[in-house]
């Protein structure tokens, strides 16, 4: 079988983007020094994996123990040290995701995570722009827009996510020229139409904060009753690219538990492996899981924003293939 190419061993970011990650790193860990959050590490290998039917988890076999997940976020890890008392804290980590490569994406990233006590998401919005304006400057990061998902996507692909038929959402993609995919399930063309239409088009000239989530996409966040329901959660977007994932934190161990088992139903639907839940998860949620909000943002991608990087593979210094 051949070896790599000659130049394989070589890596993809110069020494100039890897002088940036390296002071935007510091930096990162100045912004919550100053601020008191703890730096936590938690495992990459557990015993549950996520059931997210959009992700798949890589595994290995572990002498002893059996099958164990490396960690697609190190979110659960991090909800047991806030049950046990351990107070604000963020972590730094590298995560893996199966199957995901591109432009924005390698198997394998960095991940920054973290949770504020008494906080929702509204407040943690406001942190999360002062860590941009840091980390980015704030003339990149101003103005600051905040739209509900329902009007990003009225205003940017004249769609109402909220009472659109599948039918609707096909001409939309059709009218847009985007080609429909294999999968035309009403969610999966939504996602499309936020991937291809409205994503892009988020976040330009300034950050550009997208929340109220319709409840069906609220992962592990609270849904706020009302009409529609919708899910306290928000994302981040700026040049078009998304960068993080804010949740008000879900802290009943009966709806999680709930959650986790319709992902799982899905992704037997979808023939995706069935995984293992986390129970230690949601025994920590049991125990009672302190009033949170957390977000989750793409580091690679905020140094592919400082570098002015068009790949992830100008900002990290061994993608996937060359590891």
């Amino acid at each position: 079988m051949p070896g790599p190419a000659a130049a394989d061993w070589r890596p993809t970011a110069g020494r100039d983007a890897l002088v940036l990650r390296a002071r935007l790193l510091a930096t990162v860990r100045a912004f919550f020094a100053g601020r008191g959050v703890l730096e936590v590490e938690t495992p990459m290998l557990s015993g549950g994996a996520t059931t997210d039917p959009q992700i798949d988890s890589l595994h290995a076999e572990v002498r002893g123990a059996g099958r164990r997940y490396l960690h697609t976020s190190p979110e659960f890890a991090m909800k047991r040290l806030l049950a046990a008392g351990v107070g604000d804290l963020y972590q730094l980590c590298r995560v893996f995701r199966d199957g995901e490569r591109g432009r924005t994406h390698n198997v394998e990233f960095t991940l920054l995570e973290w949770y504020r006590l008494g906080a929702d998401h509204h407040a943690l919005m406001d942190e999360v722009a002062e860590f941009l304006r840091a980390l980015l400057g704030a003339a990149r990061v101003d103005p600051v827009e905040r739209i509900s998902f329902r009007a990003a996507l009225e205003r940017h692909a004249a769609i109402d996510p909220f009472t659109a038929a599948g039918a609707d959402c096909v001409r939309c993609l059709e009218g847009a020229g985007i080609p429909l995919p294999a999968e035309r399930a009403r969610d999966a063309l939504l996602d499309l139409i936020v991937g291809e239409i409205v994503g892009p088009k988020l976040g330009r000239g300034g950050a550009c904060f997208v929340y109220d989530y319709p409840a069906d996409r609220a992962a592990l966040a609270r849904i706020r009753p009302g009409a529609p329901r919708v899910a306290e959660r928000f994302e981040v977007y700026l040049d078009g690219m998304e960068l993080a994932n804010g949740f008000h934190e879900l802290t009943d161990a009966v709806e999680q538990r709930q959650r986790f088992e319709q992902d799982l139903d899905r992704r037997a639907r979808a023939g995706r492996d069935p995984v293992p839940i986390d129970e230690r998860l949601l025994a920590a949620l049991a125990a009672g899981l302190p009033a949170c909000a957390g977000v989750a943002l793409g580091f690679d991608r905020l140094v592919m924003l400082a570098a002015g990087a068009a790949r992830i593979d100008e900002v990290i210094a061994f993608p996937s293939e060359r590891a």
